[in-house]
């Protein structure tokens, strides 16, 4: 395994003359789990340097010649020869191109700057193919990721992109001995707000004669000339100096003018226990968890926040305490969030038991009951929604409809089908030669076959998907247990959309699966409208069927009997019940499309995590969205994206609230809206499917 790291050109990995990026990567390698396989790619002509696996490229000046394309023509010569398994660029999208065109190797890209303002990423397009071509794109805050992600939808890039803050190390403060200094690192100029910060000072210091001011950094470019006895100014310092300066300053002020994409100085101060007083630019805002902030950048405004930390020392105690306490940005901890990225491509690497190109996409066999018989009445459900998601990802998927076949291919010596369909699995696998089967509720699937095609294939992974409650206070309780364990020799991996943990029988190597919603079937967005329902509520009885089955009942009808006898003024549309046909197809999304709220209730006992797959409907289609709290989706959705109840009483007054608050109704069920579809869309949901079958140690949102 080995890893090139490459620096931008002009970014200084010398200890004195270290910027932000330099500092970043110097520091977290130290922590990481790969630390013996990094080289550090960069140019300086300094003889010190921040770490030991640092490579100097030499470049000669020539008018004729760019420094940075001589710089990266280096790099790839250097690599060309030995690709390293993964090439991580600092802050130089434009490097991309080349070295992806010249090595075999996966891209990492970190930026550190607003991106639509650096060459390589300045256009909507150029910033999709970097998506297209890097394994993974980091951010150094919120902020940039939301600048780069201008015109462009996140969600159709899931698990290609993260934060990952710059980090500092954890340091033993004393609040009460702290110095009265007040400090400002960083360039002199403007732009950081240092004019600004000059203005206000010598007014703190011929007012306070007892407080001093140290200020760390230069700007040749820009001279803004304070002097005062008590205030000191020194050109730029290693870093050990500047957070030992740090550790003994009692206010820190970062106020800058321009949208800082991150800022590393007031995550230091706020990390020795600084009151940090801060613009509300940028990314600066995400350095501190309790900055004191300046929404106006005015020399007077500074001057009496200073004067206020001075003045009230019980508050400004209040402040550096919270500050030291609340840290947590430590470079092991950023560490293991770069690894962990690290780890998930070198996974995907020794994925040898796949007998393809490391850049191939994989491919699946995926069986379930895509209700083809049923000229799409049924065309809203999981498996297509799974089915989509596998494709979307970009893998090679044959999709077999387990009972359509059966239902069609019936005869007098295959009364029920069953011999066709496995035939005709056992015949695809041999000439397909798959590298994953997935399946979903084929209980018809013969578990012999499997194992049969699994022993002439090795490389073949076999899955399994189950939707179906699993509870011993659930319906069919019996039945359904014996359907998820029937194959499970045959299985490297089961997923259910229970908790696995909450049953009370054990499925090897079973994972908690969400109800996936899909952006081409779940987009109504019922949020922005004022439909004349308030609460929707469907009961699927008689699904092949299609109709009520006569003298069919259960416990929800009871329960939503009782609910409307307590909603007297509430307009109720169920369908399934009381007589009335359920709903399929386009009619149901049309019903659906006439009410501002949707009840989630499955059947039996409530069980940790357990629903239908109505969850996916309602909350995908922008219903302001009800569910009984011991279902324990709280872990996942706040108050504010989704209203728990505990119980009918309980569920009665939430539901009258938000029929009369028709702005927070929308409010919260658009935040519900857009958080499900971010994190359990049909593309992450099969993404988790394939990572976990086939080993990729990969985390998603609702591993808990």
């Amino acid at each position: 395994m080995k890893i090139a790291i490459l620096l931008p050109f002009k970014e200084d990995y010398s200890p004195k003359y270290s910027g932000a990026v330099s500092i970043h990567v110097s520091n977290t390698l130290k922590f990481s789990k790969f630390k013996n396989s990094i080289t550090v790619y960069g140019n300086t002509n300094k003889k010190k340097y921040l770490s030991n696996n640092f490579k100097n490229i030499q470049v000669s000046s020539n008018i004729l010649f760019s420094n940075n394309k001589k710089y990266l023509q280096k790099f790839v010569s250097l690599n060309i020869n030995n690709n390293p398994d993964i090439v991580e660029i600092h802050n130089r999208p434009s490097y991309v191109k080349t070295i992806k065109n010249n090595l075999k190797s996966k891209i990492i890209l970190y930026f550190h700057n607003n991106p639509i303002t650096i060459s390589g990423s300045k256009s909507k397009n150029d910033r999709i193919n970097l998506l297209e071509k890097c394994e993974y794109i980091f951010f150094n805050s919120q902020w940039t990721k939301n600048q780069f992600f201008k015109e462009i939808n996140e969600d159709d890039y899931p698990l290609k992109y993260g934060v990952c803050y710059q980090s500092t190390k954890r340091i033993k403060v004393n609040i009460n001995k702290k110095k009265q200094i007040i400090s400002f690192v960083g360039k002199l100029n403007s732009a950081k707000g240092y004019d600004i910060f000059g203005q206000s000072i010598l007014r703190i210091l011929n007012e306070y004669k007892d407080w001093k001011s140290i200020v760390v950094g230069d700007e040749p470019r820009e001279k803004h000339i304070f002097k005062h006895k008590n205030l000191k100014i020194y050109n730029f310092k290693e870093n050990s100096y500047v957070l030992n300066l740090l550790k003994k300053t009692s206010i820190f002020v970062a106020c800058s003018r321009w949208e800082e994409p991150f800022g590393r100085s007031s995550l230091e101060a706020s990390s020795l226990g600084c009151a940090t007083i801060i613009t509300n630019r940028g990314g600066l805002l995400e350095t501190t968890k309790y900055p004191i902030i300046i929404n106006k950048l005015d020399s007077k405004i500074l001057y009496n926040q200073i004067k206020k930390l001075i003045d009230n020392p019980n508050i400004r105690k209040r402040y550096q305490s919270l500050n030291y306490k609340s840290f947590f940005l430590t470079h092991g901890y950023v560490s293991k969030i770069i690894d962990k990225v690290r780890n998930n491509i070198v996974s995907n690497l020794k994925i040898n038991k796949f007998n393809i190109n490391r850049n191939a996409k994989l491919k699946i066999i995926h069986i379930t009951n895509f209700n083809q018989r049923y000229y799409g009445r049924l065309q809203y459900n999981t498996g297509i929604r799974l089915n989509n998601g596998l494709i979307r990802l970009g893998h090679n998927v044959i999709s077999l409809s387990d009972r359509d076949i059966i239902n069609s291919s019936k005869s007098f010596r295959d009364p029920s089908g069953a011999k066709y369909l496995n035939n005709l699995i056992s015949e695809t696998i041999t000439n397909f030669n798959p590298d994953l089967l997935i399946l979903g509720h084929a209980d018809k699937v013969d578990k012999q076959m499997l194992l049969g095609a699994r022993a002439k294939k090795k490389h073949l992974t076999i899955s399994q998907w189950f939707l179906d409650p699993l509870t011993k206070k659930g319906p069919d309780y019996i039945k359904n247990k014996s359907r998820i364990l029937d194959k499970l020799d045959a299985m490297d991996a089961s997923f259910t959309t229970t908790d696995p943990k909450s049953l009370d029988f054990k499925i090897n190597n079973s994972f908690y699966m969400p109800n996936p919603c899909d952006q081409s079937l779940d987009n109504l967005k019922n949020f922005r409208h004022n439909p004349k329902n308030d609460i929707f509520y469907a009961i699927s009885h008689g699904v092949h069927r299609g109709v009520l089955r006569t003298g069919k009942k259960d416990e929800r009808e009871i329960f939503i009997t009782k609910l409307k006898q307590k909603c007297k003024n509430v307009i109720f549309d169920t369908y399934g019940m009381f007589g009335k046909q359920p709903i399929w197809g386009e009619n149901f999304l049309t019903k659906l499309s006439n009410s501002k709220m949707g009840l989630n209730l499955s059947r039996g006992k409530p069980i940790k995590y357990y629903s239908s797959d109505r969850i996916a409907q309602l909350m995908g289609n922008g219903l302001l969205t009800f569910i009984d709290t011991k279902t324990c989706y709280n872990d996942f959705f706040r108050n504010d994206e989704m209203i728990f109840y505990t119980n009918i009483e309980d569920l009665t007054e939430k539901i009258y609230k938000y029929k009369k608050d028709d702005v927070l109704r929308k409010k919260i069920a658009k935040k519900g809206n857009l958080k499900y579809h971010k994190f359990f869309n049909s593309n992450i949901v099969a993404k988790f499917i394939i990572d976990k079958s086939i080993g990729i140690k990969s985390k998603f949102y609702w591993e808990k």
